[in-house]
């Protein structure tokens, strides 16, 4: 049977309710401070759930925003640890305009501070970042969110767009991998 694996403990650390309002209040406060020209990046894979209710969340804010993806990858040092690559990138224009990217996960760092700085770099007026979850982990590189759903224990999160082996990533709630 094509993949039938071990299904793995999924114990709920915040709701999709929760989330819900969550991503409303989050909404609120990026369009407290949005230009009139803004663009949402989205890094997937993990984000692509959130920056959808995030960007439905903006509309009923009043915003219109440009929606655009961006696919890293890490190679190098297993699946995780190499230097950060661009696999698909943005195609809107980036001069002068004010970026939000989304992203679901910031722990290390690295991918973070390496959109960050490739935003900026193209000559985007200001580059913020909005994440979900804010692991509590040691960064790799100094970099913080501006826009943080929720703080994230150091533990092996799914849900909500995020996975594990590319499974979980349906499940409406976050929740932590067990075992």
């Amino acid at each position: 049977m094509a993949g039938s694996a071990v299904a793995e403990a999924i114990t709920p650390l915040y709701s999709a309710e929760t989330i819900a309002r969550r991503v409303e209040t989050l909404a609120h406060d990026i369009a407290a401070g949005a230009g009139p020209d803004l663009l949402i990046v989205a890094v997937l894979k993990g984000s692509f759930i959130f920056a959808a209710d995030l960007i439905r969340a903006l509309h009923q804010q009043g915003l219109r925003p440009e929606i655009d993806f961006m696919f890293l990858g890490s190679y190098g040092m297993g699946t995780t640890g190499g230097a950060v690559k661009v696999l698909r990138d943005v195609e809107a224009e980036l001069a002068g305009r004010d970026v939000v990217i989304v992203d679901d996960i910031l722990d290390s760092g690295r991918t973070l501070h390496f959109a960050k700085d490739l935003l900026t770099t193209r000559g985007a007026r200001s580059v913020k970042s909005c994440v979900l979850l804010d692991k509590d982990v040691a960064r790799e590189v100094a970099v913080a969110a501006d826009f943080i759903g929720f703080k994230c224990p150091p533990q092996f999160v799914v849900g909500y767009g995020m996975d594990l082996g590319n499974r979980y990533r349906e499940l409406p709630f976050i929740g932590v991998v067990e075992g």
